[in-house]
């Protein structure tokens, strides 16, 4: 993979810090698995003009883009249930928020409960049915 533009990485580390506060998430305490997920969103911007997930495979990620903005960070698992796979947006020992994923999720099969350390945050996506 090139490395992304300079451009490209300030516009993602700038997001991922503002969205930390606004989702009430916490940044991985391993600081390499946080840079490593900003590079790959970042090279999506230059490659595809949008931030899609680097940790999913896509056929085309051309395509990918056009047909949703499903993957596009932050996703839409993270806007209705706070739940971040490539562990971006974290709770504050390194584990994603699993508290609002349905029981069958394999986010929860995986983690377990995770609560959310600060449950008036986030959520942008999800109604008032689901809580």
């Amino acid at each position: 993979m090139d490395l992304p533009s300079e451009k490209s990485l300030q516009r993602m580390r700038t997001y991922v810090k503002k969205y930390w506060e606004k989702s009430g998430s916490f940044p991985h305490p391993d600081k390499e698995v946080t840079e490593a997920v900003v590079l790959g969103l970042a090279a999506n911007i230059d490659l595809v003009g949008r931030p899609l997930c680097p940790c999913n495979f896509y056929p085309d990620k051309k395509a990918e883009v056009e047909r949703s903005r499903e993957w596009v960070c932050a996703c839409d698992e993270m806007k209705k249930w706070k739940y971040c796979h490539c562990l971006l947006f974290v709770a504050p020992d390194g584990n994603p928020i699993t508290e609002y994923l349905p029981e069958d999720h394999e986010g929860r099969q995986i983690y377990g409960l995770v609560k959310d350390p600060i449950p008036g945050k986030g959520r942008e996506a999800s109604t008032k049915e689901e809580e």
